[in-house]
């Protein structure tokens, strides 16, 4: 059994002949080579046992359902790496040069596995061909593993296009998505697995919507995906691409008192569907463009009266701003009008007026800023002006404009 540290060096030492070489002037590029290939020397080794072990029973005893799974729970291993170190296993006498070309380090261990999956595929297709290694060796030895795959599955569809099509329709339909629950903090975990064609499509979708929004956007390229993902479905909901429910749009329902809209003190939570309550600052955001029902309760909890859905922003002011405006009004944005929502200046819910005047096209992300963040945003006679928000609020004051320097 390996140890850890410096044990598990000496153990590889002792099963492949030959101290890493550890003299001051060595390169330390020179002895990661060293180590990486004596560890792609192990797991060929690792394969052949692992082959050995799919091929007999003793997996099947322990109440597993496939040697991989037992693998995987025993080597603390993913599914995809027990899967090819099997396969490595099983191929190995088949690729000869492969393996020859491993132990003489000119190429890596996943360079082996793409080839024995490769092998593997061509060998069982219906077209009854046989695998031969040298074109594709011939690659290995100068290619990364990234293209080198590709080339792979470029060899497989050459030789069996059918197979090629019926494993992409079988990862087809592997594809998933699951949303959790709320957590405490109220975040919601997605986990999920699409197919390489599905993939692009969806990565080809947010890509666009995620570059940065202009020199001050610090988001990491993971954020600024989460918000394209989240943008792209409000912009669905918003134009009506997504099929109704109930004989309605799909959309967002938001509860929320009158009193936490205004922001009085000591006022609840509003309510989101789907969501764990949210605050205030959400809540005015959602609704700066909206429809608005008013539905009054009795003392009993009751439904006393519900209001007629009215629009904030008017299907013809919509029109209007669209037109005018063009784009998102944030300095350096230039989102597409479809892909922004109204803005009121002062909100509606104080009494703003929900005329073109009060009215600015802002995209998801510069919304957002604005009514979570603390930016101010405002016309004035040099045109759009932004505030950041207060690094401090030493020596500040809020003032009916704004924050202004005591």
């Amino acid at each position: 059994m390996l140890g850890v540290g410096g044990t598990a060096i000496s153990e590889v030492e002792r099963l492949f002949i030959g101290p890493l070489a550890e003299e001051p002037e060595t390169p330390v590029m020179t002895r990661l080579v060293q180590m990486r290939h004596r560890i792609d020397l192990l797991e060929l080794e690792f394969s052949k046992v692992a082959a050995e072990f799919a091929a007999g029973d003793e997996w099947d005893s322990d109440n597993h359902e496939s040697a991989v799974g037992r693998i995987r729970v025993a080597c603390k291993m993913g599914s995809g790496a027990a899967a090819d170190r099997i396969c490595v296993g099983e191929e190995m006498e088949k690729l000869p040069l492969t393996v020859d070309a491993l132990e003489c380090g000119r190429i890596g261990f996943a360079h082996v596995a793409a080839m024995a999956r490769t092998a593997r595929a061509i060998n069982e297709s219906r077209t009854g061909q046989s695998f031969d290694e040298v074109p594709l060796l011939s690659k290995a030895v100068k290619t990364p593993i990234s293209r080198f795959i590709d080339l792979c599955m470029h060899a497989r569809h050459q030789q069996d296009p059918e197979g090629a099509g019926d494993d992409e329709a079988k990862n087809a339909r592997r594809r998933e998505l699951v949303i959790g629950n709320p957590g405490e903090d109220g975040m919601v975990i997605l986990r999920g697995l699409l197919d390489a064609a599905a993939g692009a499509v969806v990565r080809t979708a947010l890509e666009p919507l995620a570059r940065k929004a202009g020199p001050d956007d610090r988001r990491l390229k993971e954020e600024r995906m989460g918000d394209a993902l989240v943008e792209l479905a409000m912009h669905a909901m918003d134009t009506g691409s997504i099929p109704q429910r109930a004989s309605q749009r799909t959309h967002l329902q938001v509860t929320v008192p009158l009193e936490t809209l205004l922001g009085a003190r000591n006022a609840p939570a509003a309510e989101l569907e789907h969501c764990s309550p949210i605050s205030g600052r959400l809540a005015r955001m959602l609704a700066c463009d909206s429809s608005v029902s008013r539905i009054v309760f009795g003392p009993d909890a009751a439904v006393v009266e519900v209001g007629r859905a009215r629009r904030v922003v008017s299907a013809a002011q919509r029109r209007a701003l669209n037109a005018q405006q063009k784009h998102c009004q944030w300095p350096g944005c230039d989102r597409s009008a479809s892909y922004t929502v109204p803005h009121h200046l002062v909100h509606w819910a104080e009494g703003g007026a929900t005329d073109l005047p009060n009215l600015l096209l802002l995209c998801f992300r510069h919304h957002w800023r604005v009514h979570m963040e603390g930016w101010q945003i405002m016309r004035t006679d040099q045109g759009i002006t932004t505030v950041p928000p207060p690094t401090g609020l030493a020596g500040w004051a809020r003032g009916p404009d704004g924050w202004v320097i005591a």
